[in-house]
């Protein structure tokens, strides 16, 4: 995160890193002679004025009012998360929080559900987690559970250990043992070759001799191309937290808070936005604008994905208002990502 800021001299650098700081404290325009009670800039009051009149002629800074204090603009919060920001490892007590959250989960739903949770009770935004892409988490076993007469539960367990319960009813009511020998069958075909073929392969089965599986078979093979194959829904998102937007001053006006909260009820917008880190593999601030999440302003979104070794499975993302503190944002959801995967790749060893 750490570079250089080309163009500004290393004076112009200290008060723009200064000022973000301070606003993202504040809340409030920040004027020359509490920027320098508050830091230590080594220059006079005048010097600070003429290099915020500068910032501002750059575009980083602006004024909302004549008489105000000046704030950051998108490209100064741009310029201070590039250039200028220095992120630290959490402090010990918020790594052992997400290391329990994330360690003490029974299963891989509650801990992407407990990520979410802590990354929203840590930073006081939105906690926001995508479950794995069904294509690259395909399933590894299935399993059957018999209701009563001829309904049956399709349980679905990911590569990830994912597990998905899937409804299903039989013209007829299923014959002893017939559950199990369908389980057992799907399950050998699923170790003999990838998810993607799996049909190909039964169906020159059923072609020899599988007549008495071949009604149960088939309806579990179509709700698990449903739920894992080509035409697959996308991931879900989890959130945990977006009611913190109404508390921020930001979103005072009720349109904004609305089309804001819309948006994670929809939750389309996320899933286009979180996309993005997918395919970058790493760390991603998107600021203002550059977030296209339901053509809000004042958002931002800081993201990391997770996965298994080089198997990126999905994202984690705090959401919040653009004056957010990055400095605590991004090292949070980076630790939490690293630790989800951690937690991932030792269930599937």
């Amino acid at each position: 995160m750490i570079g250089e800021a080309p163009g500004l001299s290393t004076r112009a650098r200290d008060i723009l890193r200064a000022l973000v700081q301070d606003y993202i404290h504040i809340g409030e325009p920040v004027a020359s002679q509490p920027l320098l009670a508050r830091h230590d800039l080594d220059c006079s009051p005048a010097t600070v004025r003429n290099v915020m009149a500068d910032l501002e002629e750059l575009g980083f800074l602006v004024k909302p009012h004549a008489s105000s204090g000046r704030v950051p603009t998108e490209a100064g919060y741009r310029l201070y998360v590039d250039a200028l920001l220095k992120v630290r490892p959490p402090p010990a007590a918020e790594r052992e929080q997400i290391e329990k959250a994330t360690h003490d989960a029974p299963g891989v739903d509650s801990l992407l559900e407990s990520a979410a949770h802590v990354l929203h009770s840590l930073s006081h935004h939105a906690g926001v987690v995508t479950t794995p892409r069904p294509m690259a988490d395909p399933i590894r076993q299935i399993d059957f559970l018999r209701l009563r007469e001829n309904r049956v539960i399709v349980v679905f367990v990911s590569e990830a250990g994912l597990v998905t319960n899937k409804f299903m009813q039989l013209e007829a009511a299923p014959e002893p043992g017939q559950l199990e020998r369908a389980a057992n069958y799907l399950n050998e075909k699923l170790r003999q070759g990838p998810f993607a073929s799996l049909r190909e392969r039964i169906l020159a089965d059923m072609r020899e001799d599988q007549g008495a599986l071949q009604g149960l078979v088939a309806k579990a093979l179509q709700l698990a191309e449903q739920n894992f194959g080509p035409t697959a829904r996308e991931g879900e998102v989890l959130v945990d937290g977006e009611e913190s937007f109404l508390d921020a001053p930001e979103f005072a006006d009720v349109q904004k808070a609305r089309a804001l909260l819309k948006a994670f009820a929809e939750k389309d917008h996320i899933l286009r936005v979180l996309d993005k880190v997918l395919r970058a593999r790493e760390v991603q601030i998107f600021i203002g604008a550059e977030s296209e999440l339901a053509r809000v302003p004042d958002v931002s979104v800081v993201a990391a994905p997770y996965g298994i070794g080089d198997q990126v499975l999905g994202t984690l993302a705090v959401i919040g208002p653009t004056r957010m503190n990055y400095a605590r944002v991004i090292p949070l959801v980076d630790f939490t990502a690293r630790e989800i995967s951690r937690v991932l790749s030792g269930a599937t060893d």
